[in-house]
């Protein structure tokens, strides 16, 4: 448990000194060791609430990970593509046992509210499976909402890919780990974020996709 707040400090920590990552580069390689020890930086951890704490990750999560997946038309099935991005959303959650994560279902504007609804919502529970089939406690992951047809990144009646659509963010702390984060760890906490080694997780061979009729 200590480790793991430790990790979660550390993370917040890199996000408030505005250091992102790029999607293909390993969390923590934009560390500077240098400067994360001093009194300006242990007094802003020791200031982190858990909100705070939770937008920051968010941030942070994105900055690392694909946040988005698309679908083909008509079906809720994952493509290889997805799959690749849910692998790599799986890999940045097992480092953050903590945290809870919401998924949220899109479609295209192809067909009825109510048939695309439940669409997007078929959607984030096919997410949410395969995440848990990569060995993410189902207590982490909710799908949370379906918002069907009405929030479109492309304003368009023909079918398109873009709309069609799951985006996987942080949501907040499991039960005990709403604590402000101690600054006086940040030494320590830093260089054993770094020195942590994240192991890849074997994608699943059981989990089926589901194909349901809609946009």
């Amino acid at each position: 448990m200590q480790r793991q707040i430790r990790s979660l400090a550390a993370a917040v920590a890199l996000v408030a000194l505005g250091g992102c990552v790029s999607g293909d580069r390993e969390a923590g390689a934009d560390v500077d060791g240098g400067h994360f020890g001093n009194a300006t930086m242990q007094n802003s951890m020791a200031q982190i609430n858990a909100g705070e704490a939770r937008i920051l990750l968010s941030r942070k999560f994105a900055s690392e990970v694909p946040a988005t997946i698309t679908f083909p038309f008509n079906s809720a099935s994952l493509t290889a593509e997805s799959a690749a991005v849910l692998n790599q959303q799986a890999n940045w959650m097992s480092q953050f046992p903590e945290l809870r994560f919401s998924v949220y279902g899109h479609t295209d504007l192809v067909g009825s509210n109510a048939y695309n609804k439940a669409l997007g919502r078929k959607r984030a529970e096919t997410v949410v499976a395969y995440l848990a089939a990569r060995g993410i406690s189902r207590n982490r992951l909710q799908a949370l909402v379906s918002y069907g047809e009405t929030q479109p990144i492309v304003m368009t009646e023909q079918p398109e890919m873009r709309n069609r659509r799951t985006v996987t963010e942080v949501s907040g702390f499991l039960k005990r780990q709403n604590a402000p984060l101690n600054g006086k760890y940040a030494a320590v906490i830093m260089r054993e974020y770094v020195d942590s080694a994240v192991r890849p997780i074997k994608p699943p061979t059981n989990v089926q996709s589901q194909v349901v009729q809609g946009n």
